[in-house]
């Protein structure tokens, strides 16, 4: 057995490993985190990047937040945001290497 076996990992972390990748599995979501990158972004700046409404990130900015994804800040009337684990940004190398890569398609 690999020594990065799951099976000795409690129900309750797998749990919340499942619900943070379900909550990561949308598109717009996976846009967000890769146009802030490793930084901190307000909320204009990633619409802006995003190219959506400020309405549909803002939903899709609460739902990452809520899940633990990403931090937020208020400064003045601006909120910032930022992702809380910089790992994430390895997960979502292996996701785009492995599903958006055009060398890798058949």
């Amino acid at each position: 057995m690999s020594s990065n076996c799951m099976s000795d990992v409690s129900d309750e972390k797998l749990e919340r490993g499942a619900r943070c990748i379900k909550t990561l599995a949308h598109p717009l979501r996976l846009k967000i985190i890769a146009v802030m990158g490793d930084g901190e972004m307000a909320v204009g700046e990633i619409v802006e990047c995003a190219g959506t409404s400020q309405s549909n990130v803002s939903q899709h900015l609460n739902q990452l937040r809520d899940k633990g994804v990403l931090a937020a800040r208020r400064d003045g009337n601006q909120v910032f945001y930022r992702v809380r684990d910089p790992k994430l940004f390895d997960l979502l190398g292996m996701v785009r290497d492995m599903f958006c890569d055009p060398q890798g398609e058949g």
